[in-house]
């Protein structure tokens, strides 16, 4: 008891008892001004680079010069410092707000980083990362030895001043890179993954030197202690974050999915996970930042992490904390010292050398890791970019004594000027290098994914009652889950009007856990696509499903229920309700299956899959399902198309031939064809002429198909679902499987 009660009576002892004052009117007033002030000038340059072809953040970089003492400060003076005052905790204020610039800009660099790339290109970035620190490093070390004793802040301690000096050449600016790669939309190619991933890694060794060099300073002998707990951090961090650190991530964003849902309760673990790791990292002396990446990497692996809350994330850091990050960087540059000739001719030598040895450094490195001449420069370009991480450094330098004012103003220079070289450079050399084949490929798929309907579902509701239909709906759930990595859910749905005889509700319990089963036989799913099972109760059933779809499913996948159908329904009331009510896409899968052919209990072999299509949306969505179906079948697609107006009727109402609307028809089909291709099935195309549901019938069972796709819109007929005639027709009257594709109107 005492243990607990020393600290508390050891602060009632405390001189000052009373609150923590807020903070000041004067304070706030001038941190609002100073945030308004850099957002718009930033903003504005920002915008104007971007027309004159530039990246916006060679404007917003230039917008701090433009507020600091350079510029503002020596045209009204008077004003610059009362906006801007040389004050410790104003410039503190300002400092949280640049920090989470920070870090917001590396969770969203995270998220758009593809880390099977990075293993792929791992020695090539491993490398690079070497020759940008080993040449800089000592290149730094040699200038810091010979500059003249006026630069140094203890001329007896050249050695810590030229290890400082090294360190500072070695450091490279993550941010920068990411942004400038952002602004030239080159992140998601190879170069641009190489070129983060070495940056990373350069800046996690540089920022181990750095702590090495900073405890030598302090102590004023090498401290083989803070060598080691920097190093062994930097490992036992990645290599938690890597194992650990992913079932952590998964289950967080899952729990948060499940039982409070929605992109903002995302965004916020995700913001909650990435501080904390930051925290993490930067209390065991590394660079923050590095945890902010890491979760925002994990974070985007993960299934559950809602896409609009990294859309939104996104927009807050570029609209906002990404440029007062940057203006806020050029605050500390004053030209008017470096005018001074002796320390302009020193800042024009230590840019040169820092220019050198980074440039010289990650080229070697480039070309010793396979890449070519112009992806060397590109990435020299890159890593020679230093930013706020050389500031923040030259900041630690003055307060721990190792540099003064003029050589404070060089080293910031440095980072601003090569921060502002890099996006030309960068420019200019990577539309030297071609795209080569196998990343062109990848390229054109990213950007198919990005507009495509089946890439985009990562979780699926699979309810369950039991049934030939929902044993065939598990089966295409399974085979599209062998082609994209799902999230599966099996649920049983049950009404909270329990009957009191004990025995019915056993055979109620049972009645779940053999739906259930049933539907987990069915499926044989990767590891990468792990299945959940449910039961849940409320007022009905289709209650039931709608709450837990309204979860962040991407797809729910229904079994028709034809053999009880209810009156006045398509399916069933549960079914259509569903259909009706979704907050995402649905499938309905009706079996048609006869028991005395094949079995409707078994295993349903796919050889020909039929999608009748036109030019809707709604029709490729289907293309889009049955052709991953059919590439993980082997089955074959037939996309067929029906002109259905006799030629009179064309030349009638739209002064059209049938020939030119057969070529229209062939040209959705086409269109349809290769993006069936791109996802690897074997497709062909058929025009037929007559009534579609008809022909389409026709040619169903003329040809053996095993299973139609069908995509059409919702529409709503006397309360019942109604998909059109010709889909009810096909629906009814098909001799095989068909599954019907459908989204929310809204």
């Amino acid at each position: 008891m005492n243990l607990l009660l020393n600290p508390l009576l050891a602060a009632d002892a405390l001189p000052n008892k009373g609150l923590i004052k807020p903070l000041g009117h004067h304070e706030l007033l001038l941190v609002l001004l100073e945030l308004a002030l850099l957002l718009l000038v930033a903003r504005g340059l920002g915008e104007l680079m971007r027309r004159i072809q530039l990246p916006p953040v060679v404007g917003e970089l230039l917008a701090g010069v433009l507020l600091g003492p350079s510029v503002f400060g020596w045209i009204l003076p008077n004003l610059q410092q009362h906006i801007f005052p040389k004050s410790q905790e104003q410039s503190n204020l300002l400092s949280v707000v640049s920090w989470l610039g920070v870090l917001f800009l590396l969770i969203v660099t995270g998220l758009e980083t593809d880390l099977n790339l990075i293993v792929r290109k791992g020695k090539t970035a491993l490398l690079i990362s070497l020759g940008g620190i080993i040449i800089p490093f000592a290149t730094g070390l040699g200038l810091g030895w010979f500059l003249p004793e006026s630069f140094l802040a203890n001329p007896d301690e050249r050695l810590i001043f030229s290890l400082f000096i090294a360190t500072a050449m070695s450091i490279s600016a993550v941010p920068v890179l990411a942004k400038v790669l952002m602004d030239l939309r080159l992140i998601r190619r190879d170069i641009g993954q190489v070129a983060l991933a070495a940056g990373m890694t350069d800046d996690t060794l540089g920022w181990i030197l750095l702590s090495v060099v900073s405890g030598l300073a302090t102590s004023g002998k090498f401290d083989f202690q803070t060598v080691f707990k920097s190093i062994g951090g930097a490992v036992l961090f990645l290599g938690i974050a890597f194992t650990l650190g992913r079932t952590v991530m998964a289950r967080v964003l899952r729990w948060v999915d499940d039982y409070i849902g929605g992109p903002t309760a995302s965004l916020s673990a995700l913001l909650v996970l990435a501080l904390s790791a930051a925290a993490f990292t930067h209390n065991l002396g590394i660079e923050a930042a590095l945890g902010a990446f890491v979760t925002g990497i994990l974070a985007g692996q993960s299934p559950r992490f809602s896409r609009e809350a990294g859309l939104t994330l996104e927009l807050i850091t570029a609209g906002f904390l990404a440029p007062i990050f940057f203006a806020t960087a050029g605050l500390k540059v004053d030209l008017v010292q470096l005018l001074v000739p002796q320390t302009f001719v020193v800042g024009l030598v230590v840019l040169a050398i820092a220019c050198f040895g980074k440039f010289t450094g990650a080229y070697i490195g480039s070309r010793i890791g396979g890449l070519s001449h112009w992806e060397g420069i590109a990435m020299g370009s890159g890593m020679n970019a230093r930013g706020a991480m050389e500031i923040i450094v030259a900041t630690i330098g003055v307060s721990l004594g190792v540099l003064n004012p003029s050589m404070y103003s060089i080293i910031v220079m440095v980072a601003i000027v090569t921060s502002l070289m890099a996006p030309p450079l960068l420019r200019w050399s990577l539309s030297k290098v071609s795209i080569g084949t196998e990343e062109a490929q990848r390229l054109e798929q990213e950007e198919m994914a990005s507009r495509s309907f089946i890439k985009r579902i990562r979780r699926v509701l699979v309810p369950t009652q039991g049934g030939p239909n929902v044993r065939l709906a598990a089966q295409l759930v399974s085979h599209l889950a062998q082609q994209n990595p799902l999230e599966v859910t099996a649920l049983f749905a049950q009404s909270d009007k329990k009957p009191t005889r004990k025995s019915i509700t056993a055979v109620k319990d049972t009645t779940a856990e053999t739906a259930i089963t049933a539907v987990a036989q069915e499926m044989d799913l990767p590891a990468t696509s792990p299945l959940q099972t449910k039961v849940e109760s409320g007022q009905n059933k289709a209650e039931v499903i709608l709450k837990e779809a309204n979860k962040g499913y991407d797809l729910i996948v229904l079994g028709a229920t034809g053999t009880q159908r209810s009156k006045g329904s398509l399916f069933n009331l549960l079914v259509d309700r569903v259909v009706q009510e979704a907050p995402c896409a649905t499938m309905v899968v009706k079996s048609n299956l006869s028991p005395t052919g094949q079995q409707s209990t078994g295993y349903h072999k796919l050889g020909h899959i039929l999608v009748p299509t036109s030019r809707s949306d709604y029709s490729q969505y289907a293309v889009e399902v049955a052709s991953s179906i059919a590439a993980q079948t082997g089955a074959i697609v037939t996309l067929v198309n029906v002109v259905n107006r006799t030629q009179r009727e064309y030349i009638l109402f739209e002064e059209q031939t049938i020939h030119s609307v057969t070529e229209i028809a062939q040209q959705i089909v086409h269109q349809q064809a290769e993006v069936g291709r791109g996802l690897g099935a074997e497709v062909k195309t058929q025009i037929l002429a007559g009534i579609p549901e008809f022909e389409v019938l026709k040619y169903a069972r003329s040809m053996q198909v095993d299973l139609i796709v069908l995509g059409s819109s919702i529409q709503t007929f006397s309360g019942r679902v109604f998909f059109g005639h010709r889909a009810d027709a096909i629906l009814n009257k098909a001799h095989c499987p068909v599954a019907v594709i459908t989204i929310p109107s809204n």
